[in-house]
């Protein structure tokens, strides 16, 4: 399957955040994307531009917290089980846990960095910094995804454990230069993610 490189930066991006990768079969893959109810052009957005991994429409589900009695809203839409998704697959995942690959630096790019930031990026606007959120990844990992943010982006940034894993922390000074990296890739909707 042939992808744009307009396709590969959104599918990275995609991959890197809140997506899910299921393995189907020795070679195929499937994608499968879930947000929140507020979040809803976002996962058509998303949707629209992977077209041809995907049929049908997506669909909105909730779900009762049994603990908390909460009840979450969102929207899902699970891709065709494809080859090119098994690949990534691959590449993404070791022992059915998400990784950040070695290869991350020929992977990444601005689009999929924008892409990745509009899924577990966040602005913190009192202390003027922003935060990428890794998740339950090796600091190992971590610290790689950090290296090339400094070397290839020029990001200077750092790691920090938080409670669910790592996340990298630019300071107020580096977050105008990541939003000169992303901010035309960015959706309208994800502006307050990078200062005003």
């Amino acid at each position: 399957m042939k992808l744009s490189s307009i396709q590969k930066g959104i599918l990275i991006g995609t991959i890197l955040g809140d997506a899910y990768l299921q393995k189907t079969g020795m070679q195929n893959a499937r994608l499968r994307l879930e947000h929140g109810a507020d979040q809803k052009d976002y996962l058509f957005w998303k949707v629209k531009n992977l077209s041809q991994f995907f049929q049908g429409k997506p669909k909105y589900l909730e779900r009762v917290h049994p603990r908390t009695k909460h009840t979450y809203r969102y929207w899902r839409h699970q891709s065709q089980s494809t080859p090119t998704l098994g690949k990534l697959h691959k590449i993404f995942y070791q022992k059915g846990k998400k990784i950040i690959p070695e290869n991350i630096a020929a992977l990444l790019t601005p689009r999929a960095i924008a892409v990745w930031y509009m899924d577990d990026g966040y602005y913190y606007s009192r202390d003027k910094c922003s935060y990428l959120y890794l998740g339950n990844v090796e600091r190992e990992e971590a610290e790689r995804v950090s290296l090339v943010l400094r070397q290839k982006f020029n990001l200077n940034n750092r790691v920090l454990a938080k409670k669910k894993g790592f996340a990298i922390y630019f300071p107020p000074g580096e977050v105008k230069k990541l939003a000169a990296l992303i901010q035309g890739y960015l959706l309208d909707y994800f502006r307050y993610k990078l200062p005003s």
